[in-house]
């Protein structure tokens, strides 16, 4: 499958956050909302990008943006992650990894020189319409955890 790209629907999903709520994009009906998927909870290039995120919900919130993060970690990891870093927005829990491959988020990569399979790390900026169904506005694989969330701020104008 070809990676998504600007103006292509975005996957709709359903996915229990760190207090086992069930989380849909159609929660996000009317608005804007940047999911990013990250491999691990509690690793060092995680907790910088979700910190960064978390120091930016202000800014992005007054330019009318939410955010949500989802790994294939399970929900009580997430909650520990959560807790650790004091995190402001929803983590959600990807274990079967159904959405990380919808959204073209999980598959080969290279890792300190090797081919593997795993998460690629990826944000996207989805409008989501008073229905709940999505529009990628934005799309961006392989992103780097340090600097990304400055970065995606330039670009978005905030």
């Amino acid at each position: 499958m070809p990676a998504l790209k600007p103006g292509d629907a975005a996957p709709s999903f359903t996915l229990l956050d760190a207090d086992q709520h069930a989380v849909s994009l159609a929660d996000f009906a009317g608005g804007r909302v940047i999911v990013y998927f990250f491999p691990a909870a509690m690793t060092p290039g995680c907790t910088t990008q979700a910190v960064d995120f978390d120091a930016a919900l202000s800014d992005l919130a007054s330019a009318g943006y939410q955010v949500v993060g989802i790994s294939p970690d399970s929900p009580e990891k997430l909650a520990r992650f959560r807790d650790a870093e004091s995190l402001g927005f929803p983590l959600l829990a990807d274990p079967d990894k159904e959405v990380l491959k919808a959204y073209e988020a999980y598959g080969q990569k290279v890792l300190y020189g090797k081919q593997i399979e795993g998460v690629i790390r990826s944000t996207f900026v989805i409008d989501v319409d008073a229905a709940g169904a999505g529009t990628v506005a934005v799309a961006q694989y392989n992103v780097r955890a340090a600097g990304h969330v400055a970065k995606l701020r330039r670009e978005l104008g905030i």
